[in-house]
């Protein structure tokens, strides 16, 4: 169970306008469907109108356009969901760690640890590592030589960092990723494959999430620069030289190759695809499972989706639906 909060107490930190009751409990978030009477849940889309209608949910975040749909206290605000997940991070704050290192991490005598800072169990540090004010290494973290992480950063368990990666302030690496391992290049040696030196690093911003499981490879000889406050969601893959600019949320299962660039504000659905090379301009929208083949100059939202077939077939299935009219 989270902490508790009355519905005046919500206003009063987050604002927006209460409609009902001031002394309302609330220590839960929860759905419509689910929320209970000390749950705060949320309304922004009128399809979900019989839930609202039957939802047994004490306070319920809409705006002003859905107040008369309301039956019951209300908090009145332009972006529901927004609010809503306020609410959240209020009743369900982050577990502060004891500030300390644990007797089992390795860390090598070089490196630079800044105040407040917390080292798990069975972390190894290499060399000349700079690890600024209270960040955050869980356990099973390994960080090669020579990496920068900024203040405030949390790095959650059996995350990789490569060498010569930097991390920006108050960046959060979900368990399991993987930061500048090689790019995948290759040259052709006659009938065997050249491994390519991958010298460039990965630079993370400010405020930037990694996802579960996701990796980001290092750049072949320019950076890998993944721009403040970008969102990745689990098991994404970003090749190297890639930059992806501010703000863009990426949702899971998205592939990137090498040396694509990203504008800002961008949003890319789940499982879709971006080739190589591509350059895609900001506030542009990928729907899901879309394979991008081409750079996109406009902002707007694209779809490309096609039925598997035979290549040669899906080539002539192609030809026809551009000179559909």
């Amino acid at each position: 169970m989270g902490q508790t909060i009355t519905s005046s107490d919500l206003i009063k930190q987050l604002g927006g306008e209460l409609i009902g009751d001031s002394n309302i409990l609330i220590n839960s978030v929860a759905s419509l469907e689910s929320a209970n009477k000390n749950s705060a849940s949320f309304f922004n889309n009128s399809k979900y109108l019989h839930l609202l209608k039957n939802t047994k949910a004490a306070l319920v975040v809409l705006n002003k356009e859905s107040v008369a749909l309301r039956v019951g206290a209300c908090i009145v605000v332009d972006n529901p969901y927004l609010y809503f997940a306020k609410i959240s991070q209020l009743l369900n704050p982050i577990k502060i760690l004891k500030k300390e290192i644990h007797k089992s991490a390795i860390i090598h005598p070089t490196c630079k640890l800044g105040k407040d800072i917390y080292i798990g169990p069975n972390v190894i540090i290499e060399e000349n590592v700079s690890i600024a004010d209270g960040v955050t290494v869980h356990a099973g973290v390994i960080i090669e030589s020579d990496n920068v992480i900024g203040d405030n950063s949390t790095i959650h368990p059996n995350v990789v960092i490569k060498t010569n990666t930097i991390i920006g302030k108050n960046c959060i690496l979900y368990a399991g990723a993987v930061i500048g391992s090689d790019g995948f290049g290759y040259a052709k040696d006659n009938d065997k494959w050249l491994a390519i030196p991958q010298i460039g690093k990965v630079v993370l911003g400010d405020n930037v999430d990694i996802g579960s499981n996701s990796t980001i490879d290092r750049g072949a000889l320019d950076d890998t620069i993944i721009s403040s406050g970008v969102k990745i969601d689990n098991l994404v893959q970003i090749g190297h030289n890639c930059i992806i600019g501010e703000n863009t949320i990426i949702a899971g299962c998205v592939g990137i190759a090498g040396s694509a660039k990203i504008g800002k504000n961008c949003a890319i659905g789940g499982a879709a695809m971006i080739l190589g090379h591509l350059s895609i301009t900001d506030n542009v929208t990928i729907s899901p499972g879309s394979m991008i083949t081409r750079s996109i100059k406009t902002p707007g939202t694209y779809t490309a989706l096609m039925p598997f077939q035979d290549h040669e077939a899906w080539l002539k299935t192609a030809a026809k639906i551009r000179r559909l009219k």
